[in-house]
């Protein structure tokens, strides 16, 4: 090639809608802001995971594993399908796994959805759903948060429209914290067509403490009903990415089909198994995160009154236009969380010690 044609304008090779597609955003490195800040290290409360290491036995299942990373994994997950409908009570035709429910939810819009289809969900919720709807070719319909932070079912309803074909609930909402309640989603659910999928997105299920929220497999006697879950919070799989979901058999099969293949490694399986024997430990880590969340929102509501209730593993502060800064001072400060520009900041609910630096920080921020 000549120097003259090395300069030659690039021809386009890759979809234009997608310049104007936001990446999704990762926690900040910790190692990178205490280098960068001198100190020994900094605190990471910035996505959703849960502070006390892999549950007993993981590291050991995940260790001996390893051992066989030359052969590929089982591409149907049969063993871990059938582990999880044991303990959830559900048939193991109707579950399918992925590589986080994120994966999953990727998956549920490639199954159903055709250019120009609309996918319907509350915003702001969770990040990576516009991401999803736009690569799949589809439309999203964003219907705002109500005044509490949460969905607006109601506003939601009224949106579907004859080309709806997916529609997100995501309950406890990421990141607000908020949680819909189950008269609510009865009667969202009743004014859904039948042929709409909704999506219930439960990936803080094991966090929430109110008893009017609903367990979305309490839903599943419904057709056009599939739920979402992960490994990934509270039983401390977040490095291994294992979802799955629950759906009628006909859906969960397309799932399986439209999935990537062998994209549940052996090694995720082998930790999700191993996690799965230690509910009891799992359920008392919860406990620890749940009271800590309450003590962080008590804390911060004397700075910011609007925080909502949370029933998830973090806390939501509607700081508004005063997001990205109060961010940014939290950094100064060693402590790194998730601000969303204009709307707010997401704070994950670490150990009481990290907490405690976090609180200091708002302190500093805010006074």
């Amino acid at each position: 090639m000549t120097d003259s044609g090395r300069h030659q304008p690039a021809l386009r090779l890759t979809r234009v809608d997608l310049d104007a597609l936001p990446s999704y955003v990762p926690g900040r490195s910790p190692a990178d802001l205490a280098r960068e800040l001198g100190l020994p290290e900094a605190i990471k409360l910035a996505s959703n995971e849960v502070p006390y290491g892999p549950l007993p036995g993981v590291v050991e299942a995940v260790t001996e594993a390893i051992t066989t990373s030359h052969r590929y994994p089982d591409m149907g997950v049969v063993a871990l399908r059938d582990a999880l409908a044991q303990r959830y009570g559900v048939d193991a035709d109707r579950i399918a796994t992925g590589c986080g429910s994120v994966a999953l939810a990727e998956h549920l819009v490639r199954a159903t959805c055709l250019p120009g289809d609309e996918v319907l969900y509350s915003w702001r919720s969770f990040e990576a759903y516009p991401i999803i709807v736009a690569t799949s070719g589809a439309t999203s319909v964003r219907v705002p948060n109500d005044a509490g932070h949460g969905h607006d079912l109601a506003a939601m309803a009224a949106a579907v429209t004859d080309r709806t074909r997916v529609i997100f609930v995501c309950n406890p909402n990421n990141p607000t914290g908020t949680a819909v309640r189950r008269a609510e989603l009865d009667r969202f659910l009743d004014a859904v067509p039948d042929d709409v999928l909704v999506v219930i997105d439960e990936a803080y299920r094991e966090f929430v403490t109110d008893p009017e929220v609903p367990d979305g497999l309490d839903y599943l006697d419904r057709p056009n009903v599939a739920v979402l879950r992960t490994l990934s919070k509270a039983w401390g799989l977040a490095g291994l990415r294992m979802g799955w979901l629950v759906a009628q058999p006909v859906v969960a099969a397309a799932i399986r089909k439209v999935a990537t293949p062998f994209s549940s490694s052996t090694a995720a399986q082998a930790g999700a198994l191993a996690a799965l024997t230690q509910a009891a430990e799992m359920e008392r880590r919860c406990a620890l995160v749940v009271a800590e969340r309450d003590r962080v929102t008590e804390a911060m509501r004397k700075f910011v009154p609007e925080v909502p209730t949370s029933q998830a593993n973090f806390v939501w502060l509607p700081l508004a236009e005063r997001a990205v800064a109060f961010g940014k001072a939290c950094e100064s400060r060693g402590v790194i969380v998730r601000p969303f520009a204009g709307d707010g900041v997401r704070v994950t609910i670490g150990t009481p010690a990290e907490n405690d630096a976090f609180l200091a920080a708002a302190e500093a921020a805010l006074t």
